[in-house]
């Protein structure tokens, strides 16, 4: 059986909405809220890569782990691989997959995380396993703002672009930034410099693409709705609202 990290970056700062990981969603922060879609999952350990006390208090409160990393890291990646290595330092145990939720999505269903753990448990190849859902719509074709791919059958990625690929396609792979790595993909990748496509095109997993790694995207119609702004947060807290009343029926 593999033994898998389930790793949530979460920064407490935000120009658009301040202190966005403890904003209260039906009387529990946010990050809460995503640990406990999480443990749903019941996949293996839920740890919190934070970046400042307040956000640490808030987390360890509700009975979750949080680890306390750099506030300059550059990025998620960075940050979730600091976390792993301070909990390999500490216990002296590695976990074979990582998987990184964002700490701001916290209506991610957790059939994504238990779906990416068999993912990795059929398919040996895979270094690192992310997700896509079909685009149809002419200006979402075109919008660069959301990412494309192109796969081979097997569903290994062969590029991702902020431009429409493959060329004059009427329905394209949107990716959804959703990552689970081998723990030895993820420290490769973290210490790789980035590469001139990743420089090019914004995109840091063409980063992973040019080291050698093997993506493996799998297809979902349950895309994470993100939080990164008031109005993300207003319709998020609706849509909690509304599953906590029917839950109590």
């Amino acid at each position: 059986m593999l033994k898998v990290q389930v790793i949530i970056p979460s920064r407490i700062g935000s120009t658009r909405l301040p202190e966005k990981n403890i904003q209260d969603i039906c009387g529990k922060p946010m990050v809460v809220r995503v640990c406990d879609q999480v443990a749903k999952a019941n996949v293996g350990e839920v740890i919190v890569a934070c970046d400042h006390e307040k956000a640490k208090k808030v987390i360890e409160e509700y009975g979750y782990t949080a680890i306390m990393t750099d506030p300059e890291l550059p990025s998620g990646s960075d940050r979730i691989y600091a976390a792993m290595t301070e909990v390999e330092n500490r216990t002296g145990e590695k976990a074979d997959i990582i998987i990184n939720v964002q700490g701001d999505e916290p209506l991610t269903p957790p059939e994504l995380i238990t779906d990416t753990v068999k993912a990795f448990e059929e398919n040996d190849w895979i270094d690192v396993l992310t997700y896509a859902h079909p685009i149809d719509k002419e200006e979402d074709l075109n919008n660069p703002n959301l990412v494309k791919l192109v796969t081979d059958e097997n569903n290994k990625a062969h590029y991702f672009s902020r431009s429409l690929i493959p060329h004059g396609a009427k329905i394209a792979k949107r990716h959804i930034g959703f990552y689970a790595y081998k723990r030895d993909a993820l420290e490769k990748f973290v210490k790789s410099p980035q590469s001139p496509l990743e420089v090019q095109e914004k995109l840091e997993q063409l980063r992973g693409l040019d080291i050698g790694l093997n993506y493996y995207v799998a297809m979902t119609h349950q895309a994470p709705i993100g939080v990164d702004t008031k109005e993300d947060l207003e319709m998020v807290r609706e849509i909690v609202a509304k599953q906590l009343a029917e839950e109590s029926k």
